[in-house]
């Protein structure tokens, strides 16, 4: 059953790729399905077997992109368990994410196309935005007497926020990644500025 699907895999993980770079060189409105075909080095016919449009195939990028943070719903609240530990394996979560070169070229292509097409970036929205997760965790760290915090959709907004201001939004438009040092030390002070602002101890 592995070897039939790998080539699967394969050859729609080479779309993928070929549509991402297409449509970051050429935009949306330019990119060609043939030209995404030939750099993909499929037939015509395969590209529209896996993906009938291009509509379709930039819908696509965004659930891949999407399931690459997939990791991040996994983190849930522990009872009773030292929240700067908890807050600082909810940032890395995200932050090996975001030191992935294929996850932020993938992001900068849909960034530039959202801003192109509000339908898009509406639907591109809804499945990349991870803050909830980041509240459901100060909330619940809230209730259980670690932070206090009044509003943990604003807490969550700034958690993510201190993270993406060093690791996501430069990266976006220098087109590189943070180091480990450096996303170490992007969520080091992401979590101690979170903890200065809400911990229990500083009020």
């Amino acid at each position: 059953m592995n070897d039939l699907s790998a080539p699967k895999a394969s050859k729609h993980a080479q779309i993928i790729e070929a549509a991402v770079a297409e449509f970051q060189e050429k935009g949306f409105s330019a990119a060609s399905m043939d030209r995404i075909s030939a750099r993909a080095e499929v037939s015509k016919r395969t590209l529209y077997k896996y993906f009938e449009s291009k509509e379709n195939l930039f819908r696509s990028i965004v659930v891949e992109l999407s399931n690459r943070f997939s990791k991040v719903q996994d983190i849930r609240y522990e009872k009773g368990r030292d929240i700067r530990a908890q807050l600082t394996d909810l940032a890395w979560a995200e932050g090996r994410i975001l030191m992935s070169p294929e996850v932020m070229a993938m992001s900068r292509m849909v960034i530039s196309e959202t801003l192109r097409n509000p339908d898009l970036a509406v639907a591109a929205q809804g499945k990349l935005d991870k803050t909830a997760i980041f509240s459901a965790m100060l909330k619940d760290a809230a209730e259980d007497g670690q932070l206090r915090i009044d509003n943990p959709d604003i807490a969550g907004r700034e958690f993510i926020g201190l993270i993406k201001s060093r690791a996501f939004w430069p990266m976006v438009f220098c087109g590189t990644v943070l180091s480990q040092d450096e996303m170490s030390d992007t969520i080091q002070r992401s979590v101690e500025m979170m903890i200065c602002r809400y911990g229990v101890d500083n009020r």
